[in-house]
């Protein structure tokens, strides 16, 4: 019968696998971000001027709302 310690940590593959976890959720969060800011884009292009004025901006604010400036 065989027997496996798995209680002993793998060195040199946990850093490796930490790097690509870590570049993988950036990669998303920043695909997650540009979604964000595009359908916040669409949304007050939309709107009329009297609209955006009602809320307190103007076409030129749109990029600036949109990226959370």
């Amino acid at each position: 019968m065989a027997a496996f310690d798995t209680t002993r940590p793998v060195y040199g593959a946990a850093p490796v696998a930490g790097q690509v976890r870590g570049y993988f959720s950036q990669l998303v969060a920043q695909v997650v971000a540009w979604n964000d800011a595009r359908v916040t884009r669409n949304a007050l292009l939309s709107l009329t001027d009297r609209e955006l004025d009602d809320i307190g901006l103007s076409r030129a604010d749109i990029e600036d709302v949109a990226q959370n400036r």
